[in-house]
């Protein structure tokens, strides 16, 4: 297992893409893992190939340093979960105090899953986008429940695996001016143009802060943050 090679969890997402671009400025060598549970944004798997290539194509060391992608299919979490991310319903607050866009476990299984892949490919940082910040109230994007999974995952595997979450404690403007630090204007047109974060899978309505249909909690999260992000620059 080697210091300086890191798995990114990565959906397709703003988040997911940011967090893509700072491993790739830190590591020699990235690779990448997606998980297809189901959702009803699907689109989003489908936009992680222009980022993983336009990111190559910005810089020739991040070029040298992306690594495979790995998909694993995980059906039997969208099979289990009654959200509004697996399922045809509307969006809304339950009684409980969480959205329905909650998929219980889901950030969990991700990282275990992520784990046992980097324990395979000898990869040691294994990074991730939950936030705690700018967040819909998930328990499992909390930051002490990552710090809790690192400390199990290395128990359970006899491994020192490191889980990074550089984007936790940042809101969604504060995230946007990150992703300009690591790339400039290019990256941050590749993430606008090419990422995906509305819970709909709308591709059709193209907006200053990129598609979405402008109304899901997501797309309000992500546009509230451009604007935030402008106003500052």
């Amino acid at each position: 297992m080697s210091d300086d090679t890191a798995l990114v969890l990565f959906s397709g997402g703003q988040d997911s893409a940011t967090c893509l671009a700072w491993a790739l400025d830190r590591y020699s060598r990235v690779e990448t893992m997606g998980f297809d549970y189901g959702q009803r944004h699907r689109v989003e798997l489908e936009c992680r190939a222009a980022l993983r290539d336009g990111m190559a194509a910005q810089k020739p060391e991040w070029a040298a340093r992306l690594g495979e992608d790995h998909m694993l299919p995980l059906a039997a979490l969208g099979e289990i979960s009654e959200t509004s991310l697996t399922r045809e319903v509307s969006i809304q607050m339950e009684t409980g105090g969480l959205p329905n866009t909650f998929v219980p476990g889901r950030n969990i299984i991700f990282l275990t899953f992520a784990a046992a892949l980097a324990f395979r490919r000898g990869l040691k940082h294994i990074v991730t986008g939950v936030c705690e910040t700018d967040y819909s109230g998930y328990p499992d994007c909390r930051d002490d429940t990552i710090k809790a999974l690192q400390v199990a995952l290395n128990l359970g595997m006899e491994k020192r695996f490191v889980l990074h979450t550089p984007l936790m404690w940042l809101d969604k403007a504060e995230t946007w001016k990150l992703a300009e630090n690591l790339g400039g204007k290019p990256l941050i047109d590749l993430i606008l143009e090419e990422s995906h974060s509305c819970y709909l899978g709308d591709r059709k309505h193209r907006h200053p802060w990129g598609y979405g249909c402008g109304t899901c909690p997501a797309c309000d999260l992500r546009a509230k943050g451009w604007a935030a992000y402008c106003e500052a620059v």
